[in-house]
């Protein structure tokens, strides 16, 4: 099988590793990738949103499936372009990708569905923005109802700052705030069967101790071990499945990743959000942990063919990466910093270590930042103390002038306590 990712990210870049370890996949692309991915991947130029350009690059490849990465390609439509020149592509379509697309449209699906998450109002004046923050009252949770590349959320007690915010935006969706620890779940999909992946855990603020802004994710870490047994399942049945069956019920199937983001309040599990993708950076734990060949099961959900997919294999490992970002970040990233210790990295830490590139580029001989997340330094241990151990080890030996990282990634779940993510 001939695969064409399309992405440039480390969430792309696991994925790319994965599918260069499956003997099923004979060639691998990516478009357009990185400095990290050109090693397991040839690279062709693309504007990534442009589907009829991305259709016409697969057909040229001879590509017998296309796995698009990012969520703008996907709501844009690109899935839609692939499919319609007759190629396999693993990705919903630009309409099911509203899921992630408008969070408006999310809270309805959910609604029709009986998905249990937090309140809500939908907003377009400063009048309903000001109804709506006195109603919930502080914390404050306020979300552009469109695309903002996982930094289109404010989370504050600060009345004005979250005024602001929900100001700023054209349309965007206030809600209650839940309480409790955050978890990441990911499902693969064809419309009608549902495969749930494992539960991962991310960190958002850009700081240790969840303190500072909300940035893209900071790193991430599976398995959970201080969650529910049971917590799979219950998602399956109160959340996922529902919402499968509710987009398929509108004429809308939605086909490719589905990804709830989800926060064990005190009272039960409730939605903060849907993604139409792999997270980044909890797809590079969950890839990290999966012992079954990726190709297959992404050629299954996008031919339709999901249940004839045996169960999933997992390792009995934990799996830790921590993200490498830039100066400034989640602000306007300096870029074009030289990235020392890759090669250190390749030479004495794998197997149980390495590293996926995301905001990087060759300049020359060199690899340079390229981005606002620049590395994901994963690893894998028999436990998160050992994972964490191994990442961080591995993250001392790379240099990035003004780069900045979490210490925290997976401390506390490894002491046994849930964290805020």
């Amino acid at each position: 099988m001939k695969v064409l990712v399309i992405g440039s990210g480390a969430r792309e870049h696991a994925l790319c590793r994965s599918l260069s370890l499956d003997p099923a996949v004979t060639a691998l692309h990516c478009a357009p990738g990185n400095a990290g991915i050109a090693e397991v991947a040839e690279l062709h130029a693309v504007d990534a949103l442009d589907g009829a350009a991305v259709a016409a690059l697969a057909t040229e490849l001879g590509a017998g499936l296309v796995v698009v990465g990012p969520e703008a390609p996907l709501v844009a439509g690109v899935a839609d372009a692939v499919r319609a020149a007759g190629i396999p592509c693993f990705g919903p379509s630009g309409e099911a990708a509203q899921l992630e697309g408008s969070k408006a449209f999310a809270k309805d699906v959910m609604a029709a569905a009986g998905v249990p998450t937090a309140r809500s109002y939908v907003c377009t004046t400063p009048a309903e923005v000001d109804e709506a923050l006195d109603a919930f009252g502080a914390p404050y949770v306020v979300k552009d109802d469109g695309l903002a590349a996982g930094k289109g959320v404010v989370v504050t007690d600060d009345l004005e700052a979250a005024r602001a915010h929900a100001n700023a935006c054209e349309r965007v969706v206030i809600e209650e705030f839940l309480d409790g620890p955050e978890v990441s779940l990911f499902a693969i999909t064809d419309g009608v069967t549902v495969l749930p992946l494992t539960p991962a855990q991310d960190f958002k603020r850009a700081l240790d101790g969840d303190e500072g802004p909300n940035t893209g994710g900071m790193g991430a870490y599976s398995p959970l071990p201080w969650a529910d047994p049971k917590l799979v399942d219950e998602v399956m049945d109160t959340v996922l499945q529902p919402t499968v069956d509710e987009l398929r019920r509108r004429g809308t199937p939605f086909s490719g990743l589905l990804y709830a983001g989800l926060a064990i309040t005190s009272r039960g599990v409730r939605v903060i959000e849907f993604n139409a993708r792999f997270g980044d950076p909890e797809t590079q734990v969950v890839l990290a942990r999966l012992k079954t060949p990726l190709a297959g099961v992404l050629l299954h959900a996008a031919e339709g063919t999901l249940a004839d997919e045996p169960p999933l294999n997992w390792s009995d490992d934990a799996a830790v990466t921590v993200v490498v970002a830039s100066h400034n970040y989640p602000g306007t990233p300096r870029t074009g910093d030289p990235i020392d210790g890759l090669d250190a990295v390749a030479e004495q830490d794998a197997p149980h270590a390495y590293v996926l590139h995301a905001g990087t580029k060759r300049d020359g001989d060199a690899v340079v930042s390229a981005g606002g997340r620049v590395l994901s330094v994963t690893a894998t241990g028999t436990d998160l103390t050992e994972a964490r151990e191994r990442a961080y080890a591995a993250l001392g030996r790379i240099r990035l002038d003004g780069g900045q990282h979490r210490t925290d990634i997976a401390a506390k779940a490894a002491a046994g306590t849930p964290t805020a993510g």
